[in-house]
């Protein structure tokens, strides 16, 4: 039988600061994106794996168009085949 439903309310977490290193592209697409949503990158990025990590897609429609705009102004070209694939570059 499964949980009942989570009541929306806030919750107290513990946030850590990290020194991440990520492609930069991908970062400025992520900046712009949780500009666009007025949220931290902080916020957008634990909105993203909180989805992901139950299977979830984290994105609308209406989002998943204003990243594919974002990734032509900031020259994305990467996709999901090139994720285990990135090496620093010179």
């Amino acid at each position: 039988m499964p949980p009942p439903p989570r009541k929306s309310t806030r919750r107290a977490v513990t946030r850590s600061q990290t020194g991440v290193r990520i492609e930069s592209r991908i970062l400025k697409v992520l900046k712009a994106l949780a500009e666009f949503h007025d949220i931290s990158l902080g916020d957008l990025l634990e909105g993203i794996c909180l989805h992901v990590f139950e299977g979830k897609t984290p994105f609308s429609a209406e989002s998943l168009q204003t990243i594919a705009d974002l990734k032509k102004v900031y020259r994305l070209d990467l996709t999901a085949a090139d994720s285990h694939l990135l090496r620093e570059g010179s």
